[in-house]
């Protein structure tokens, strides 16, 4: 029988090791998996390479994994938001990687490592330090810039309906990376404030199929990444 619903956060994350690539769902607070987050920051995993559209906000989520020393590399297109505190710090200081890459570029670079392209052209970044190193071809009398797609070894999603089998249902534009991050990962673990037996997902509606996804963690009431941050909350708590 198939089911892919564990226990615990810490349980869903437990094998994650050290060195990985390991890719986190959000745009800003919507779609961010950050009870997965600080069961990574409490596992302990250390030399990861993060791929995700920002660097979290505040001290809590993906910013307390920075913060805790446990990423040498971020992969992103916002390195610095509002509310971004521990990322900048520590770039300025010389003790964190980056690779800023366009939005748009981001996402392309994800979704073609779950269709199995290796690279592709894009006219984004072609005479910009972006483009520092890369290839080049003109087509058309248009110059475009090879780029590679993105794998990564485990993905952390954040959903808000899913089954045994793993179908994910996202909360309207939460679901921005997520889809895409799971198809792209060895092993996609998920968070989901709600499970439903089998069939309480409409076919039709299922946006990942759960095909892509490798284990499923159930978060009710999953926190809320602005009251933390405007409660200057900071985990470990």
């Amino acid at each position: 029988m198939i089911n892919k619903i564990v226990p615990s956060p810490a349980e869903a994350v437990a094998d994650i090791f050290d060195g990985a690539l390991v890719m986190v769902s959000g745009f800003g607070e919507a779609g961010s998996p950050i009870e997965l987050l600080h069961a990574l920051i409490d596992h302990g995993a250390k030399d990861l390479t993060v791929v995700s559209n920002n660097t979290g906000s505040g001290h809590v989520g993906l910013a307390a994994l920075i913060g805790n020393r446990q990423v040498k590399k971020m992969v992103c297109s916002f390195p610095r938001t509002t509310n971004s505190k521990v990322f900048p710090e520590l770039f300025h200081r010389g003790e964190i990687e980056l690779e800023l890459v366009p939005q748009g570029t981001l996402a392309e670079r994800i979704r073609a490592g779950g269709a199995g392209i290796p690279a592709f052209f894009t006219p984004t970044g072609v005479n910009t330090p972006l483009a520092e190193g890369k290839e080049t071809r003109v087509f058309n009398g248009q110059t475009f810039v090879l780029e590679h797609a993105i794998r990564a070894d485990f993905s952390l999603v954040k959903c808000r309906m899913a089954d045994r089998y793993g179908n994910l249902v996202y909360n309207k534009t939460a679901r921005n990376f997520g889809p895409v991050m799971c198809t792209a990962a060895e092993k996609t673990i998920v968070q989901a404030a709600k499970i439903v037996e089998l069939g309480g997902i409409d076919p039709e509606a299922v946006v990942t199929p759960g095909i892509f996804v490798n284990r499923v963690v159930g978060v009710k009431d999953p926190m809320d990444e602005s009251t933390l941050v405007a409660e200057d909350r900071r985990y470990p708590w």
